[in-house]
C-alpha cells in the first residue's frame, strides 16, 4: 500500500502544485458538531438522499418545499405514524416525486431514528459517538437498520450531515486500486475492511480527515 505522501505528491502534480491542491481541499475541511443536528434534519437529509438516488438532483431541489409540507416538516414522530392510506395518497401528490417505495421509506427511516433516539438521545449524538476509525461499520448500520440507505446514498447522507466519511466516486476507487488497497470497487467485507484500514493508516500518516483523504485520492486520479 502506498504511503500517503506519494498520493499527496501525485495529486499536487496533477493540480498545479501544493498551493492549488490545498485550495481544493479547503472545500471539504472543517468539522460539524453532530450533537446539535436535530432528528428532523436527519430525516430530511435521509429523504433527500433517497429521492435523489437515480434521479435528477435539481428536480428534488425544486420540489423540496412540497416535500417539507407533505412530510410535516420532517417531524420524526409524525412521519413514523404515517398510515398506509397516507402513503397511497402521497403517491398521487404532484408536489413531490411520486415514487411509492421511496415515499414509504420516510416512515421506515423515521422509525429507525426513533429507535436510535431511545438509546442515544438523538441521531446526532449517535453519530458523534460512532468511532471515526469505523465509518464502514456505520455504512453497514444505515444499510441494515434504515431503508434505501445503502451504497452511495448512505454515504452522501452522512457526508451532508457532517459525518467524516469518504465517498467512493470512480476516481476514488481508481486511486484505491492504484495505491494497492483493492483491485476493484470495494463491495465485499474483505475489501471494505482493507479500505477502512488504509484510511486509518493514511489518517495517522497525514493528520487529515477521511473526507480530505477521499478528496485527495480523487484529485490524484482525475
Amino acid at each position: 500500500m502506498q504511503h500517503f505522501d506519494k498520493i499527496y505528491e501525485r495529486a499536487a502534480a496533477r493540480k498545479g502544485g501544493e498551493k492549488s491542491l490545498e485550495a481544493l481541499l479547503a472545500t471539504v475541511s472543517g468539522t460539524t458538531d453532530l450533537t446539535k443536528i436535530s432528528d428532523a434534519d436527519v430525516l430530511a437529509e435521509m429523504t433527500a438522499c433517497v429521492f435523489r438516488a437515480g434521479f435528477v438532483w435539481r428536480v428534488i431541489t425544486a420540489k423540496w418545499p412540497g416535500f417539507e409540507t407533505a412530510f410535516h416538516e420532517f417531524d420524526v414522530t409524525r412521519c413514523a405514524m404515517i398510515s398506509d392510506e397516507e402513503i397511497e395518497a402521497l403517491s398521487c401528490n404532484t408536489d413531490i416525486v411520486r415514487h411509492g417505495t421511496k415515499i414509504a421509506s420516510v416512515r421506515t427511516n423515521a422509525l429507525y431514528i426513533l429507535d436510535i433516539r431511545s438509546e442515544h438521545g438523538s441521531f446526532g449524538q449517535f453519530l458523534s459517538a460512532w468511532p471515526e476509525t469505523d465509518f464502514v461499520g456505520l455504512w453497514t448500520h444505515l444499510k441494515k437498520h434504515g431503508t434505501r440507505l445503502g451504497g452511495q446514498t448512505g454515504r452522501y447522507c452522512l457526508r451532508f450531515l457532517g459525518y467524516d466519511t469518504p465517498l467512493l466516486s470512480p476516481d476514488v476507487v481508481a486511486a484505491l486500486i492504484h495505491a494497492g488497497v483493492v483491485d476493484k470497487e470495494p463491495t465485499s467485507q474483505r475489501d471494505l475492511a482493507a479500505m477502512q484500514e488504509a484510511f486509518n493508516v493514511w489518517r495517522e500518516q497525514s493528520g487529515r480527515s477521511a473526507k480530505e483523504i477521499s478528496r485527495l485520492l480523487a484529485l490524484s486520479a482525475g
